[in-house]
């Protein structure tokens, strides 16, 4: 069975090279509904200043995209706690999405170069965002751009920060992470530790492809604007839904099931509902 998540947004500049992603919280919310009737059963969301279009983490903004996707359905919603870190954002302007105690969050674990920026993830600060996770039940999906930062995440399992089964975000294409090859992912696979969950997101062109190979290996997939605008070679995806569709045709034809919501919960270990 493969869990499905839904990136709508993002914090990048996507938005200048589409007319379809969505910005405000009642397009966000929109698309991520639309997503969830499509077979997504988790959404990731960021949240972006309505009239600048730029990333703006805050509170009342995530507040707003969390209480219009509850009113249409039940699908897990994602907080990250990254949304515009490589543009400026400070980690304390990050971690507001926690205000709202979502039953699941990103967590990143390095600093790192991305793209023409650089993602500050000082080691005391992915700890104390750890600590108000287990403190406050909330699930961590923790963000490996490379070998290296997987490595991280189990000595921080070590410290008791992580409670099992743990789940990752295996990403790969980032430039300044590590390149988006099977051979690569097959690598960050064997890397783990035996009974986590992993999710692969691979922005860019070589999405689908590693998308694919994931879910034969036993993974689950991210798909969303955030990652990628096109559903084929020079066309450009009119939704988000649009992406879904199309990765939930892949995984039957691949004799997959598909989670719901709740399904996905039972798999993940989540705590609420």
């Amino acid at each position: 069975m493969v869990i499905i998540t839904v990136a709508p947004t993002g914090s990048g500049p996507q938005w200048q090279k589409t007319p379809h992603i969505p910005i405000t919280p009642a397009e966000i919310a929109a698309q991520a509904v639309e997503a969830y009737e499509a077979g997504a059963a988790v959404a990731h969301i960021h949240v972006r200043d309505p009239d600048t279009k730029n990333p703006r983490p805050d509170h009342r903004l995530y507040r707003e995209v969390v209480n219009l996707i509850r009113d249409r359905c039940d699908m897990i919603v994602q907080l990250t706690t990254g949304g515009g870190g490589p543009y400026g954002i400070s980690i304390e302007q990050r971690m507001c999405s926690l205000e709202l105690n979502p039953e699941f969050a990103t967590l990143n674990v390095a600093t790192m170069t991305f793209g023409n920026g650089v993602f500050l993830n000082p080691l005391k600060d992915v700890e104390r965002t750890a600590k108000i996770m287990v403190d406050r039940g909330i699930k961590p999906e923790i963000e490996c751009y490379d070998l290296g930062h997987i490595d991280l995440a189990l000595q921080l399992s070590k410290k008791g920060l992580f409670k099992e089964p743990l789940r990752f975000g295996l990403i790969l294409g980032v430039s300044g992470g590590i390149p988006p090859t099977a051979e690569n992912l097959m690598h960050m696979v064997r890397s783990l530790p035996e009974k986590s969950k992993w999710n692969v997101i691979a922005p860019g062109k070589t999405q689908f492809p590693l998308l694919i190979l994931g879910m034969i290996l036993g993974g689950d997939v991210r798909v969303g604007m955030e990652d990628n605008i096109w559903i084929a070679k020079g066309v450009l995806a009119k939704s988000n839904a649009e992406l879904v569709s199309k990765i939930v045709r892949i995984a039957k034809e691949l004799n997959l099931d598909v989670a719901t919501p709740s399904e996905a919960r039972e798999l993940l270990g989540l705590s609420k509902t």
